[in-house]
């Protein structure tokens, strides 16, 4: 079942970055905004196809969390940056640089060497209230804490990586109430789904992480915001992964390749978080030109 999980987290990151790509490629064809945007948006095969991204996600990530532990999970996430690239990058004709190729490789690496070695195993689907209540204190209150370090007047680069780790602590949250809802639909039904707190507490904490990023990537520079994004999820929810659902990783000597993995990790994001802000942008071809005037 880890194997089935990996392959149904690497597709969740994968049709993520797809559905984001392409509802941006829709969004820039626009001159509108608010509820107009929205009306040209719906009538777009652009965004119908980010939508169904985007859709198909969340759906790949409920599946992974229900087949493997969240301390999996949520690291191969980390693979939706370089998918993203992938995309866009042709879709909105632009060329990242040569180097930023080289942060590409230093995350896939990375990860590879880090769950290879962490080898993520055990737990369960459910976790007691005594545990829920100490992780969402926690999290709420890292959060917030954040929020109000990150307050206007600060540095932009200073407020991006605050409001950015509020995020991913939520996007980590987020993700062990979706495990434990998934659980509960798995083991019992719908009925029993939607009696669940955990699913609206997926849903609240979903909303929020989306907030914070918006922000994050207003406040500041994002060679400040996305290392602590990427790196801020994996954390967490490795931290949320061990404590509440009882899950393992190895240790010892073990140690030593996994904090080499998380360093190749750290270096390719900063490396992608410069190289996007250096994206050349490519000439239009001419009957892109004449489709969307």
């Amino acid at each position: 079942m880890i194997e089935l999980a990996a392959v149904f987290a690497v597709a969740g990151a994968a049709s993520n970055a797809v559905g984001t790509a392409f509802q941006r490629k829709a969004a820039s064809t626009s001159s509108h905004g608010g509820l107009r945007l929205l009306a040209d948006l719906v009538r777009q095969p652009f965004w119908v196809i980010g939508m169904a991204g985007v859709i198909c996600a969340a759906l790949f990530q409920s599946l992974a969390l229900v087949n493997g532990p969240l301390a999996l999970v949520q690291p191969l996430f980390i693979l939706e940056l370089p998918f993203a690239l992938l995309v866009a990058a042709p879709l909105m004709h632009r060329r990242l640089p040569p180097w930023g190729w080289w942060g590409v490789g230093g995350c896939v690496a990375g990860l590879a060497v880090l769950l290879v070695a962490a080898a993520p195993h055990g737990g369960t689907a459910h976790a007691p209230l005594a545990r829920w209540i100490p992780a969402l204190c926690l999290c709420v209150g890292l959060m917030a804490a954040a929020v109000l370090l990150a307050g206007r007047g600060r540095p932009p680069a200073r407020r991006a990586a605050l409001l950015a780790a509020a995020s991913a602590t939520g996007n980590a949250l987020t993700a062990a109430l979706l495990k434990s809802a998934s659980g509960t639909f798995a083991d019992d039904g719908f009925a029993a789904f939607l009696r669940s707190w955990q699913t609206y507490g997926f849903a609240l904490a979903g909303v929020a992480s989306v907030l914070l990023l918006e922000n994050a990537l207003q406040a500041g520079p994002l060679a400040a915001a996305q290392p602590a994004l990427t790196i801020g999820d994996a954390v967490v929810s490795l931290s949320l992964g061990i404590t509440l659902f009882d899950e393992r990783i190895r240790t010892g000597w073990w140690l030593v390749p996994e904090a080499c993995g998380a360093l190749l990790i750290v270096g390719g994001v900063l490396v992608l978080s410069r190289a996007v802000q250096r994206i050349t942008v490519l000439p239009v071809p001419a009957e892109e030109q004449h489709s969307t005037a």
